[in-house]
């Protein structure tokens, strides 16, 4: 049986991924001739990885799914203590993230390498840490949850969801989504490849 908390996460992921391959590629292309464009759209994907995957999503499987699942599946003790390890660095990652741009638009090119370098590392990071949450923790959650941990788990995953994976749009971030749309290339946005 599906269970919407399931759907949530990967879609969650999904977009996360999106905006993460998106920051890449913008990176790789670098600022060009518009460079207010870039590090303004730069800064818009970190303060959405920052807003939506670490301040909401992570408490969701932090303070919900991980307890349950580990009192279900007790095996799972090492790989949930991994991901929250994962998840109580993640905020200062994106925070040094966040100073390292700055210093490259504020500094110049010689502040780049440490950006993209630093940015390179926490993608690959991330993605790990995604990964291994859709191939050990929810498949491990699908089959050790009861229904009545489901029924709470949906009505908490559904509420406050990632406007990019299908959640409500808040008019108060509609400038931001705007921003990073119409900049971002392909899977994220619909500017440049």
């Amino acid at each position: 049986m599906p269970h919407a908390t399931l759907q949530i996460i990967r879609d969650e992921h999904a977009a996360l991924a999106a905006v993460l391959r998106s920051l890449l590629m913008m990176m790789e292309r670098g600022p060009g001739d518009e460079p207010e464009r870039f590090f303004d759209v730069l800064r818009a994907m970190l303060f959405y990885i920052d807003e939506f995957p670490e301040r909401r999503h992570h408490p969701k499987e932090s303070d919900l799914l991980f307890p349950r699942l580990v009192r279900a599946a007790p095996e799972l003790m090492p790989v949930i203590r991994q991901l929250e390890a994962d998840h109580m660095s993640g905020e200062s990652k994106v925070r040094e993230l966040q100073h390292l741009l700055l210093g490259w638009e504020l500094i110049g090119e010689s502040r780049r390498i440490s950006f993209t370098d630093t940015a390179r590392v926490y993608v690959a990071f991330y993605m790990t840490h995604m990964r291994t949450e859709e191939t050990q923790v929810l498949p491990a959650a699908e089959k050790a949850l009861g229904p009545s941990d489901w029924v709470e788990l949906d009505a908490a995953f559904a509420r406050d969801r990632d406007p990019l994976a299908g959640g409500l749009r808040d008019p108060c971030y509609e400038r931001l989504f705007t921003r990073i749309v119409l900049t971002a290339p392909a899977p994220i946005g619909v500017g440049p490849a």
